[in-house]
């Protein structure tokens, strides 16, 4: 994503939301609990998640709500997501 559609984002998440404030994040990965694990040790201790499995059982998809101080923090979190390999950002 370019700075300039980052920055449109930003400004719809701006005016969405009054920070701080809670925000749910959706990922589908391998249903490998190496990566679960490095999915949430991105988040902070007060994340709260939701797993479920795919009808085969080869994917996960782990719903998180955080509390976020701003729309920068989230595309951290993002940033931080993608580096594990197999994850879909939803």
């Amino acid at each position: 994503m370019d700075e300039e559609q980052l920055n449109r984002l930003r400004d719809r998440l701006n005016e969405i939301h009054r920070w701080p404030s809670v925000f749910m994040f959706k990922f589908i990965l391998p249903s490998d609990e190496v990566r679960i694990t490095e999915l949430k040790l991105i988040f902070g201790e007060s994340a709260e998640f939701k797993e479920r499995l795919s009808a085969k059982g080869n994917y996960t998809s782990i719903t998180v709500r955080e509390m976020m101080l701003d729309a920068d923090s989230i595309f951290d979190r993002y940033r931080k997501a993608s580096t594990i390999k197999g994850i879909i950002s939803l």
